[in-house]
């Protein structure tokens, strides 16, 4: 039962409301001054205060602050008879859950405790009915023939439903969502292989942004029209439902325009779909077109040491003439030392940030059981990636950018999964090493287990061998070597991995932000 500690000089006045409240099985504790309120929060648990403002002896706003400190996170809400700006900033100001203006009436009391205590559960029930009747529906959906834009709204409502039904009690439905959820995966992953090569020869004339085609498409235009300098941000790794997750703290500083969905390319990683990103050109093309710049899967070498001179082609080819820079973020002192430089950098037409946590932490929480604890699943991997980025260079160089005149583009190369199915194959050790993706010679495995392409160069990607195809895992799926199969998949399971085909990998955000 709620208990409720109503603290008031005039607290017989006050018995009527406390009768009524009781008849909907509420409970109270009454003080009639601040030191006798302090004396009952000692000895009793409370969930709630009501707290006069105007008291003889100690003030509410005295009360009010040796409560907060001594018990922080208990609701207090403020009666005032007094309207005046002063007390209100000082009660709002010591974090007062709400305030109410004398008279009061025990409906607004009702509605005040509903608000307060109840919210939570009642947002929890209403969303839980909700997609008991959407579920239905998505599944109704997924029987369909969908295209790429339908697999787009497919994926935001799983991730909306994700991101509601997380904070619900409902283990049960929660588990259905993620079983629907693995279904949507399955279905999309046939459905990208069947259709990827049209796309990328453009044998279909509606087709999804892809990796090669997104910065044409999207930032081009704005680098030829607008008059503002542009912000290009590339999150590492970075999937949909992490942007959702902060897009409200964003959105504090910076009004969202454009919420785009692109497709990336295959594999799913940086060095091929970055380089692709930035290039305007698939891999082999890289490839064919900058010989002494691409690095091959099996050569020494940073993969992607050259992806600015690959954008600073990109934009020649595109008869752009631009001051641009570049800058890739490995550490927090770099990104202070960049936020020193943002001045400078708005007298360029674009500026280039990569940041490079997301992916660093998807690989950190393979290697480290402490990282693998605080990121076990979606919604602690949501909330380790909000909370850097609350306390990120990133968020600096946010805030810093809302007083000025600029366009910010957000986005990211490829996005990662949580894989929990191994399959076994066999290869030579010249074989990559990726979870997700395989590319060597002599590779034994089933096919109908993979994707996998003899050819590769049918879907633009370079040959290593006379005889290297390129494998891929689909949905939650992962390679295993026979040798030490146990130790390699106990090892493996359940990390965020990126490589292959998946929803979470392929469908990745594009955002542009404009100034409020």
């Amino acid at each position: 039962m709620v208990r409720i500690l109503w603290v008031d000089d005039e607290i017989d006045l006050l018995k009527p409301y406390v009768l009524f409240l009781e008849t909907k099985g509420y409970a109270f504790s009454l003080a009639i001054d601040g030191n006798e309120a302090l004396d009952i929060l000692a000895e009793e648990k409370v969930d709630i205060v009501f707290l006069d403002e105007n008291m003889p002896g100690l003030s509410g706003l005295e009360v009010l602050t040796i409560i907060k400190e001594r018990y922080p996170a208990l609701p207090i809400i403020m009666i005032t008879k007094s309207e005046e700006e002063q007390i209100m900033e000082q009660a709002i100001g010591s974090k007062i859950s709400d305030y109410l203006i004398k008279p009061v009436n025990p409906n607004q009391i009702l509605l005040t405790l509903k608000k307060h205590l109840d919210t939570k559960r009642l947002v929890s029930e209403k969303s839980t009915m909700s997609y008991q009747q959407e579920f239905r529906q998505i599944g109704m959906k997924l029987q369909d023939r969908l295209d790429w834009k339908e697999w787009v709204d497919i994926y935001k409502k799983l991730v909306y439903w994700e991101l509601n039904l997380a904070e619900s009690n409902d283990v049960g439905l929660f588990e259905i969502l993620k079983q629907q959820k693995q279904e949507a995966n399955n279905l999309f992953s046939k459905y990208y292989q069947q259709n990827y090569v049209d796309w990328i020869t453009k044998k279909e004339e509606d087709v999804p942004l892809l990796s090669h085609t997104l910065l044409k498409e999207k930032l081009f235009p704005v680098l030829k029209e607008s008059d503002k300098s542009n912000f290009l941000i590339i999150i590492d790794n970075f999937r949909f439902d992490q942007w959702k997750a902060l897009q409200t703290q964003i959105e504090q500083y910076f009004r969202v325009e454009n919420e785009d969905i692109y497709y990336s390319i295959i594999p799913t990683t940086t060095q091929y779909a970055r380089n692709a990103l930035l290039s305007g050109l698939m891999p082999s093309e890289i490839k064919k077109t900058y010989p002494d710049l691409w690095i091959d899967e099996d050569e020494e070498g940073m993969k992607n040491q050259n992806e600015y001179t690959f954008f600073q082609k990109n934009l020649t080819r595109h008869n752009i003439n631009i001051k641009t820079s570049y800058h890739k973020v490995l550490n927090m002192n770099y990104g202070k030392k960049m936020i020193d430089n943002l001045p400078n950098l708005l007298q360029n037409k674009l500026n280039i940030i990569v940041y490079n946590f997301i992916d660093m932490l998807s690989h950190a929480r393979t290697d480290s059981a402490l990282v693998r604890e605080l990121a076990e699943d979606e919604k602690a991997y949501r909330s380790v990636t909000k909370t850097w980025f609350e306390h990120s260079p990133l968020l600096e160089v946010i805030k810093f950018l809302s007083s000025k005149k600029v366009n910010i583009f957000i986005t990211t190369d490829h996005g990662s999964v949580k894989i929990n199915n191994p399959i076994k194959i066999r290869s030579t050790k010249d074989a990559s090493v990726n979870l997700r993706y395989k590319v060597g010679k002599l590779m034994d495995y089933n096919t109908k287990e993979v994707f996998d392409v003899k050819n590769p160069e049918d879907i633009f990607l370079p040959r290593l061998h006379i005889s290297s195809p390129y494998i891929f895992a689909r949905s939650n799926d992962f390679f295993a070597y026979p040798t030490n199969y146990n130790h390699y998949v106990q090892y493996y399971i359940n990390t965020f991995q990126h490589g292959g085909i998946s929803m979470e990998e392929i469908m990745i955000p594009f955002i542009k932000l404009t100034n409020k």
